[in-house]
């Protein structure tokens, strides 16, 4: 029976060499035959890219990837929100007559199979397509090597980690089923790198749009395409199509892994394990429908932006499109109202004029409302019903609907955005608070600023400023007290002078909120603050748990013209990625780096204590303290890049 078992399992070195001898032009072997063998009729991978009948490979190039795209995303994510992935499904494989096997092993033995094809085709994707690309790019330079690279995303790390890691390890176990009966351990292991789809994911609807645009522009890129996509080997399917594969994967997984759980018997001792592995699953999956949903947000806000403009003050990717539409600007001087448009983000609202000609921006912005602050309440004028007054520290505006549901849905959405920038800052007032839990912070009566001295809040008691929430730091954004309310604040927001009656009239340094109040005065927008950053900082514990930590120098233009220093560390409950936060005791990383497939190497013009990480267009660059500390961060890169996890023999440990 193993014998049989064996033979009916077509091994993905075969699926392998059929690609290759594809790229060697007369060689066609039969790769239909071999993929049909890895997908069961009755539990298919859902695919919206294969109709009834395939269109030839022109017409599909033609046929707007965006568009397609963008519908697929979108209903993969309501269907991995709403469950219809988790089907019951009926195995492929059925043994002869009285050889019946149990039917979680007939599950495991096709998730073996459909992962011996789904690498296949991964290496279709990362060493056909996407190296024969780029030799093109290399050698004719008629299309930018990078476009290539952007156009796969980190398809080179997927390819390795299934091909180096979960497939021999699914491999393995079946072959020593009888004497291991479980998959949950391995899944357990396998299933947080899963993770790294989210990336690719993200790439998607913009790979696709490179994909159309160089196809169209570029006839050498059209000419290898077309080479490979009319390959057997290819299935005569185009490019989109393969790339679709790994999005739909982790589904997949699920699916499979689910139908495993219920076959198992009640008491089987791979049931906790399964159950356990099945949950990790599902939080990948969860991640790469994050992962769209996110997508979608930003595709929708460049299209805002657009819309807009472009301001540089105004783009910001951390913000939320809440609401958007016309409404009707009550005019001092005028007795007609006038046509205006609200652009109403999680942090402004934007007051626009529409453009006559609407070449490029649509909109032109006049006004700028933070909502930090912002104030919105009903007006009561028989002149002009359903009006609205919004009042802001730029500017106040009196609105009007077309009818007194659309006021009160601006006014309950203005409302909530103001509600929610007041909850971010219940953290500043609570730390205030004496050691008593008495509230040192006073509420100060505007009647009384600068009539008393206030009590000062103390500098140990907040970390950052108590108005632009910036955090604080030794050398460039040092602790500062307003004299008139007392609160702990930095250099940029106390760059003011009031004259303060308790102190006898004598000019004092202020905060800007008192100095408008005090004095009466508003300053340009240059001397108002700056927008919050996207992190905020908070605290916790250090980094004892870690393979490796220090501070980096950050190095490239994606780290700002001058570079940055991160505090990088690598977890040992998560060996294989490198976590980079702003500081020790920060609770959210600023970005995390899979380190799986990636070559490190030397660093730019010698530099003896730089290094980078290097792989699918993905270039990172650091720079250590020492020479020594460069070194471990090295060993530790490029064992995680390996594969090396805490547990398996090593050298020695460079952690620190």
């Amino acid at each position: 029976m193993e014998g049989a078992s064996k033979e009916k399992l077509a091994s993905v070195s075969n699926l392998v060499t059929v690609f290759e001898n594809n790229r060697t032009p007369g060689v066609a072997p039969k790769a239909h035959m071999l993929e049909a063998k890895h997908h069961s009729p009755k539990c298919r991978p859902p695919s919206p890219a294969e109709p009834r009948e395939r269109p030839h490979v022109g017409e599909a190039l033609r046929s707007g990837p965006r568009t397609v795209s963008r519908q697929y995303l979108s209903s993969l994510k309501n269907k991995l929100s709403s469950g219809t992935w988790r089907k019951s499904c009926h195995p492929g494989t059925h043994p002869g007559p009285g050889m019946q096997e149990p039917e979680e092993k007939r599950i495991v033995q096709e998730l073996l199979e459909t992962e011996q094809a789904y690498v296949a085709r991964l290496h279709l994707l990362d060493q056909v397509f996407f190296q024969e690309l780029l030799k093109e790019a290399q050698s004719s330079k008629a299309f930018p090597e990078d476009v290539v690279r952007l156009i796969f995303s980190n398809i080179s790390s997927i390819y390795q980690f299934h091909a180096q890691f979960f497939l021999p390890e699914l491999q393995r176990r079946l072959d020593d089923w009888s004497a291991t009966p479980r998959i949950g351990d391995v899944i357990q292991k396998l299933a947080p790198f899963l993770k790294m789809y989210s990336e690719y994911v993200k790439n998607f609807e913009r790979a696709a749009e490179l994909l159309a645009t160089w196809t169209d522009k570029s006839p050498q890129f059209q000419d290898v395409l077309n080479r490979i996509q009319s390959s057997e080997a290819s299935g005569s399917l185009t490019l989109q199509h393969h790339m679709l594969e790994p999005v739909q994967r982790i589904p997949r997984y699920e699916l499979l892994l689910k139908e495993y759980v219920q076959k198992l018997p009640a008491q089987a001792p791979d049931r906790a394990d399964a159950q356990k592995a099945l949950d990790m699953i599902f939080s990948a999956a969860q991640h790469s429908n994050a992962a769209i949903t996110e997508m979608e947000r930003l595709q929708d806000l460049w299209e805002v932006y657009q819309r807009l403009g472009l301001e540089d003050d105004i783009v910001d990717p951390s913000n939320t499109l809440l609401r958007e539409g016309p409404v009707l600007k009550i005019s001092f001087r005028r007795s007609d109202p006038m046509e205006r448009y609200l652009f109403l983000f999680n942090n402004m609202l934007l007051y626009c004029v529409p453009r006559v000609i609407q070449v490029g921006a649509h909109f032109q912005v006049r006004t700028r409302i933070d909502v930090a602050g912002m104030k919105v309440r009903e007006l009561s004028d028989a002149e002009f019903p359903h009006s609205f007054l919004v009042s802001g520290k730029q500017r106040t505006l009196e609105l009007q609907a077309r009818s007194q549901d659309e006021m009160i849905s601006w006014m309950q959405a203005c409302q909530a955005a103001i509600d929610q920038i007041e909850k971010r800052n219940e953290t500043f007032k609570a730390a205030a608070q004496g050691p008593e839990g008495d509230a040192q912070e006073k509420k100060v009566q505007s009647e009384a600023l600068g009539l008393r001295a206030p009590q000062w809040v103390r500098d140990k008691m907040v970390s950052m400023c108590m108005r632009c929430q910036e955090p604080f730091n030794a050398l460039t954004r040092r602790r500062h007290h307003c004299r008139a309310c007392g609160y702990v604040v930095c250099a940029r927001c106390s760059d003011y002078r009031a004259e303060l009656k308790y102190d006898d009239n004598r000019p004092n340094r202020v905060c800007f909120d008192c100095y408008t109040f005090l004095t009466g005065n508003v300053f340009p927008e240059d001397k108002e603050d700056k927008r919050r950053g996207i992190l905020e900082k908070g605290s916790t514990a250090g980094s004892e748990q870690s393979l490796m930590c220090s501070f980096l120098q950050l190095i490239g233009d994606k780290w700002g013209k001058t570079g940055s220093r991160g505090w990088c560390v690598i977890p040992r409950d998560d060996p294989l990625v490198l976590y980079i936060y702003a500081a020790p005791q920060d609770t959210r990383a600023h970005t995390s780096i899979p380190l799986l497939g990636y070559q490190v190497t030397a660093g730019p013009q010698g530099d003896p204590r730089a290094f980078q990480l290097l792989q699918s267009g993905q270039l990172h660059t650091f720079k250590a303290d020492t020479e020594e500390l460069r070194g471990r961060w090295v060993t530790a890169m490029e064992r995680a890049a390996g594969g090396w996890s805490p547990g398996e023999p090593s050298d020695g440990d460079p952690s620190i």
